[in-house]
């Protein structure tokens, strides 16, 4: 009774956010309720979406995601699930319009007749509803029948209800989709047959020398009036940061081989190595496996590794060794020439115990003195406070993260574009620093100045000069081949990319240009194709070998892969159809203007205190 019980809990929370939908989509302008528009996260086709109603159903969805992986989400999962209640609704709301349009319901009969027969599935790999391994229909439909089922039936048939007219919607959609015999045998030999061919390429940017293509300012500025739309850009944050570094010192690599020593006497007084492995090692990969390593072969680790790995008696285990990742309990199973098979435990040296706060420390002061400001200059405070250097972030565009050097630091490019230029964030934590960032100024959407993508520009330029000289280097080809030169010679004397490539089909060649794929199907074997200009260069193709495909094969096929071939056209249509819907919506959204970062919540609940 307990297991139907968490069950129905488990459906109830997993149905929440569907019955929300409906609740948005049927209720009346939820703003005059909440207060106008200034409670709204916008509008959806006409609809009103109130912000306690969308907070709401964020809030089921942060608690379903953080409930299933098991930890705490970050700045970065909280926007990603935002977005994604947002798209949901959008969603949702164009095929309730749809819906309505078509004259689409669904009957009680329906909705009884689906929880009757299709389980959800949930359902499906419920315990409680398996005989031998599967499911059994007799223990669902007496489930049905009991009272704690009755608590959950109002969720299902608005589930139900939903799916139904869902299905009648799509059904509709994909009713004239229709695949005749000849439609059907060219996608069979799109799949099946096969060319090889012969391939010279006129890749502008490396066939031609930047010094064959000056460039003059006088081109680079009408190139940019007359390409402004080229140029554009999403938003983009430039960010100042100070950082303080989580590196380990010595102490930190006294305490890992302390660990380690600690973890090797553990099992020569019996524990097995195989379970303290999985209890203990960082190397989350071999550590499922009780620290199996499987065979290797000499040369495969880190020479100190190595080292050990060869000379260790077999069953034994290895005092700490020192290697680039941390200390390794190595225990060799066997060795054969140059292969072995073994277990290691991995601890890695990491900051730690008094270092570690002392450095918790001194972030919680960085955090204290200049975090979550709307100045400016507290970070130029504390950063002589404090003597830490001022770094520069790469700019940041919206909707990626923020990148110092090689290394990408979470949450923070959220937060820019919330913040206010000056306004300092919170402290940004990771494995091997503390971050406080400053936003010192955002770029709009646009077009840039000249001056700021001048380099951009003059690439541009040149690569448009290198691909007008890369044509007449194409004519040169086309004369060589006309004189009676070999697609080969031709390359060969232009100092030409000369290549053989195939066998492949029409829907898996090894490059994207579709005038190539043309060319390989169309030219008769041996002919020399035209210069075929593509966005990524000039090519010339010459058919080496075409093999068709199997007709009798197909014969025998053909019914399976015409169900096949249906079944991915009805879902190629209904992907379609349903991006067709989202993008059709007419759509209003605010959220940014109501989800602001921590300071300027601070400062506004300041100013109306006063």
């Amino acid at each position: 009774m307990q297991a139907i019980r968490s069950l129905s809990i488990k459906i109830a929370a997993a149905l929440f956010a569907i019955l929300m939908l409906i609740f948005m989509v049927t209720a009346v302008d939820w703003s005059q309720i909440t207060g106008g528009s200034r409670s709204s996260v916008g509008e959806i086709n006409g609809v009103s979406v109130s912000y306690r109603s969308y907070q709401q159903m964020v809030q089921q969805a942060l608690d379903r995601r953080q409930r299933e992986e098991g930890r705490t989400l970050n700045q970065e999962d909280i926007e990603q699930v935002r977005n994604d209640v947002w798209d949901q609704l959008v969603q949702q709301m164009a095929l309730d319009r749809e819906y309505r349009r078509r004259h689409i319901g669904v009957t009680a009969d329906e909705i009884a007749e689906g929880i009757r027969t299709n389980p959800l599935p949930d359902f499906l790999t419920a315990p409680q509803f398996q005989t031998e391994g599967r499911f059994d229909p007799a223990k669902y439909q007496a489930w049905l029948q009991s009272t704690e089922a009755a608590t959950l039936i109002p969720a299902l048939e608005a589930e139900y209800a939903e799916q139904i007219r869902r299905s009648k919607l799509l059904g509709q959609v994909t009713a004239d989709v229709y695949l005749s015999d000849p439609q059907l045998w060219q996608l069979y030999r799109d799949q099946h047959e096969k060319a090889t061919i012969e391939l010279a390429a006129i890749v502008p940017r490396t066939a031609v020398p930047d010094s064959a293509v000056p460039v003059t300012d006088e081109e680079v500025r009408r190139y940019y009036d007359e390409h402004r739309e080229e140029f554009s850009r999403p938003a983009t944050a430039y960010l100042s940061y100070v950082q303080i570094l989580r590196t380990p010192d010595a102490s930190d690599t006294a305490a890992a081989r302390a660990r380690a020593e600690a973890l090797r006497t553990e099992i020569l007084d019996g524990a097995p190595f195989a379970e303290v492995a999985r209890r203990e090692s960082a190397d989350s990969q071999s550590a499922a496996k009780g620290g199996d390593l499987g065979e290797f072969r000499r040369g495969s680790f880190d020479p100190a590794f190595e080292k050990v790995a060869w000379s260790l008696k077999i069953g034994a285990v290895s005092e700490p060794v020192l290697t680039p990742f941390g200390y390794h309990l190595i225990q060799i199973e066997s060795r054969s020439g140059d292969r072995a098979r073994g277990r290691h435990i991995l601890v890695p040296i990491e900051v730690t115990g008094s270092h570690r706060e002392a450095l918790d420390a001194r972030a919680d002061s960085l955090e204290e003195l200049a975090g979550e400001r709307l100045d400016g200059t507290a970070l130029d405070t504390v950063a002589r406070i404090m003597n830490l250097r001022i770094g520069q972030t790469n700019p940041v565009q919206k909707g990626t993260r923020v990148q110092i050097g090689l290394q990408v630091v979470p949450d923070a490019g959220v937060w820019a574009f919330r913040a206010r230029p000056g306004e300092t964030s919170r402290i940004v934590e990771v494995s091997y620093a503390y971050f406080l960032f400053r936003l010192d100024s955002l770029r709009p959407e646009g077009v840039p100045p000249l001056e700021q993508i001048r380099p951009a520009v003059e690439l541009a330029v040149r690569n448009e000069k290198k691909r007008d000289a890369a044509r007449r280097l194409a004519q040169d080809v086309s004369k060589r081949l006309a004189e009676g030169s070999t697609l080969a010679q031709a390359a060969q004397a232009l100092k030409l990319p000369h290549q053989v490539l195939g066998p492949f089909t029409r829907v898996n060649p090894p490059f994207p240009a579709p005038q190539i794929v043309g060319a390989a199907f169309g030219l008769p074997v041996g002919r020399v194709s035209d210069a075929l200009d593509t966005p990524e260069g000039i090519y010339f193709v010459r058919v080496i070998k075409r093999e068709a495909a199997d007709s009798a094969q197909f014969a025998k096929a053909m019914d399976e892969f015409r169900l096949q071939q249906l079944r991915l056209a009805r879902q190629d249509r209904v992907r379609n159809y349903l991006t067709a819907l989202r993008d059709e919506a007419r759509v209003t959204d605010r959220r940014d203007r109501l989800f602001t970062t921590e300071a300027q919540a601070q400062a506004a609940q300041t100013r109306q205190g006063s």
